[in-house]
């Protein structure tokens, strides 16, 4: 079985005393491709350097809506330098959440930032990761202005309708271990509802760990559990959905693969 975790965080502190080990025994797992992305500048050139450290991984560079504080629209220079590297794939994560971000203020400055790192991914004609919480209106009036624009909706959080209005703009949705939660009744009703030829699988490691693994630090070997639940669903065999995800990630990220 093949299996591509498309949206992992292996820059976290919490892989600092066993990062090589870890990465280094994904292949055994079948994960043969992951894509990391930053989440500022720092976080962005952390991933920079395991994708030059590792064949098999790949880096998105972007400001996410948490980490704003201090940035400026100036500094998307950098950003775009980054993703001038040749294994950068994506901008990202970029996005909206509504969760953390109460003020108007700041959620008018995280609206110009996501709307200038699309115009970014327009530029560059590379796809974006996107992260929505809370602002679901406001990320898809955004994305509908851009319209040249292709991307990914990562832990997807959309309802079946937006999903599928995402899906017939070109859009991807992703899925994380939180599929396999008892409370998870919307994501299955999305996974139901996309066309398979539009879904990816992620961890977001070291976040969101399947169940049983709930609560542990999550890396790229539980996303096959992501795959079983999408299988479930679709009434599929795991192999086809594992297969499905992986031909879907590396057309999506542009990976040249055998």
């Amino acid at each position: 079985m093949r299996l591509f975790d498309t949206h992992a965080h292996y820059y976290d502190e919490r892989f600092d005393e066993d990062r090589e080990v870890v990465l280094s025994g994904l292949r055994e797992k079948g994960v043969e491709l992951v894509v990391c992305p930053g989440c500022d500048l720092p976080s962005s050139r952390e991933s920079q350097a395991l994708a030059q450290q590792y064949p098999f991984f790949y880096f998105a560079a972007g400001l996410h809506p948490e980490n704003l504080e201090g940035a400026t629209l100036a500094d998307l220079e950098q950003v775009k330098a980054l993703c001038a590297h040749p294994k950068c794939v994506a901008v990202g994560e970029i996005g909206l959440d509504y969760y953390w971000l109460k003020t108007p203020e700041e959620r008018a400055n995280s609206r110009d930032f996501f709307d200038a790192q699309l115009s970014l991914s327009e530029e560059l004609d590379l796809p974006a990761i996107v992260h929505d919480r809370d602002a679901h209106k406001d990320v898809m009036d955004i994305v509908r202005s851009h319209p040249k624009a292709r991307g990914v909706f990562h832990c997807c959080a959309l309802s079946a309708e937006d999903a599928k209005v995402a899906a017939g703009l070109g859009w991807m949705v992703s899925f994380t271990g939180n599929v396999t939660f008892k409370n998870a009744r919307r994501a299955l009703e999305v996974i139901a509802a996309v066309p398979l030829e539009r879904i990816m699988v992620e961890t977001d490691a070291p976040y969101m760990a399947p169940e049983p693994f709930r609560g542990k630090r999550c890396d790229s070997g539980y996303v096959y559990r992501v795959c079983e639940t999408i299988a479930q669903v679709k009434g599929l065999s795991t192999e086809e959905v594992a297969q499905a995800t992986f031909q879907n990630g590396v057309r999506f990220f542009g990976i040249d693969t055998v």
